[in-house]
């Protein structure tokens, strides 16, 4: 049923988690794009940290990009939000804890929430909310990298550089989509 006035939009959370190059900022850039044709006040929000291919855009390792607006907390995109239909989350892993009471609120005043985020760091933990926003999305996406080593389909961003941090920014020349047995074979 179309959106108006009498028939209120329910408000719902939408993950789509997975590995590194596995897709997840092209799914998210694809269902805002497609909020948008439905005429519905898109909002994309990245944290600021994430400088990777642009300061502002959210930008997919295949090069499509959304304009965003960067943030240094969950919180501010509470503030933000307030006009939009849907609300973009782009790598959500770096967000604070707080990001998961940020979307059930917004969810909770019939908001759409997209996140889209790593669920697990180079060591295959779970990762900053995303396993607590996982829990209380109405939808979960995972997909899947293919490891550069067998072909399986990746499980974990696998390191490749020297260092402990759980937030190093990399891309190929850091990281590798391997599938559980070629992991478990690095360790």
């Amino acid at each position: 049923m179309p959106y108006n006035e009498h028939f209120p939009r329910q408000g719902r959370i939408e993950v789509i988690c997975g590995s590194m190059f596995s897709g997840k900022t092209e799914e998210l850039i694809r269902r805002l794009n497609r909020a948008r044709i439905a005429q519905q006040k898109v909002e994309i929000y990245k944290p600021m940290i994430d400088t990777r291919y642009s300061e502002e855009d959210v930008v997919s390792h295949d090069s499509n990009s959304v304009a965003s607006t960067p943030v240094e907390s969950s919180q501010s995109i509470l503030l933000m939000a307030t006009e939009a239909d849907v609300i973009g989350i782009d790598e959500a892993q770096f967000f604070d804890e707080g990001l998961v009471e940020v979307c059930n609120t917004l969810a909770n005043r019939g908001k759409r929430i997209i996140i889209a985020g790593l669920d697990m760091d180079f060591k295959g933990v779970p990762f900053g909310p995303m396993p607590a926003l996982c829990a209380i999305a109405e939808d979960v996406t995972k997909v899947h990298a293919i490891c550069v080593r067998c072909g399986n389909l990746a499980h974990v961003s696998h390191r490749i550089v020297e260092g402990d941090k759980q937030v190093m920014l990399g891309e190929l020349q850091e990281y590798e989509p391997l599938c559980r047995q070629c992991y478990n074979k690095t360790q």
